[in-house]
């Protein structure tokens, strides 16, 4: 059970970005390329997790100074480093193995990936701000290998909606992190240095109004109105909106922003936009030959 913690389960839900091109798409129901993209959440399962063990290796001493994160495994001292660095090696060849049969231009996007957050392990998380956009260029790989898989077009909007609601979610845990330095004294993390509340605060409010036109964009491209035969995907926005307003409610009002994964789990506020989002969107992408349309 301790070496499943260690690759961190619960996380895996990051990969099915992985299916958002075939969602927008209109083709979440053609079964044989929604089991190709699964091939390719399976390899970058593998790949986020042995990113995790490799990345709690490097913050072995500073997990420790942190509440939560001094139960890890490796910080705790449940599983010791040359066991990790073997289960790291075990994720990263299974993951590259199950790539390389899926398709080159997949197996390029994973491996930049890979890189960029070995590099991230390593030493850029310690960079302010270049941090946060690691993470996020790492949603938006996810979405470009899913329609990689799936040979489906992402357009220039759904990457930069992607873009800015990863950005958006690790900008609230930094401001997380700034919380608990006051809290406690101690910086969790050297990139800390380089961030304030006022300033996370600002960066909040900036990226979640961005985030919100650049899906109002979206909705309203001429290229995706001609590709779904229909205008109403506007409506859609109203839960949106709901999703990023409760989210910044549960980080300015609870100061609860450590785990955006977390916070989908538990919330069910989140939860409830989250699904009528999706229903929405497959009324009106799904649904739009039928005669009330």
């Amino acid at each position: 059970m301790i070496y499943l913690k260690l690759l961190r389960p619960k996380e895996w839900a990051k990969n099915l970005f992985l299916y958002i091109p075939l969602f927008f798409a209109g083709e979440i129901f053609n079964w044989f390329k929604v089991l190709n993209v699964f091939e390719g959440f399976v390899a970058f399962c593998c790949i986020a997790s042995s990113i995790y063990v490799i990345n709690d290796i490097a913050d072995k001493e500073d997990d420790k100074k942190h509440p939560q994160k001094q139960n890890r495994p490796i910080a705790s001292g449940a599983v010791s480093t040359g066991a990790a660095l073997a289960i790291f090696a075990i994720l990263a060849a299974s993951g590259f193995f199950i790539a390389f049969f899926i398709s080159t231009k997949f197996f390029f996007l994973l491996g930049l990936y890979f890189l960029l957050n070995i590099g991230y392990s390593f030493g850029l998380k310690n960079i302010p701000i270049l941090d946060i956009f690691i993470i996020a260029i790492g949603f938006a790989l996810r979405v470009r290998s899913g329609g990689s898989i799936a040979k489906v077009d992402v357009t220039i909007w759904l990457n930069i909606m992607v873009f800015l609601l990863a950005l958006f979610m690790a900008a609230g845990k930094r401001r997380d992190d700034v919380l608990l330095k006051n809290s406690s004294g101690h910086d969790m993390r050297k990139a800390v240095k380089g961030y304030t509340l006022d300033f996370l605060n600002a960066l909040l409010a900036l990226i979640s109004a961005v985030m919100i036109v650049a899906y109002l964009m979206y909705t309203m491209s001429e290229s995706v109105i001609l590709t779904h035969s229909t205008k109403r995907l506007y409506v859609t926005c109203l839960f949106v909106m709901a999703g990023i307003m409760r989210y910044l409610q549960i980080i300015y009002i609870n100061d609860d922003s450590g785990s955006p994964t977390k916070i989908l789990y538990k919330d069910r506020f989140i939860q409830i936009a989250l699904l009528l989002w999706m229903i929405s969107f497959y009324v009106i992408i799904y649904t739009k030959n039928m005669p009330f349309f």
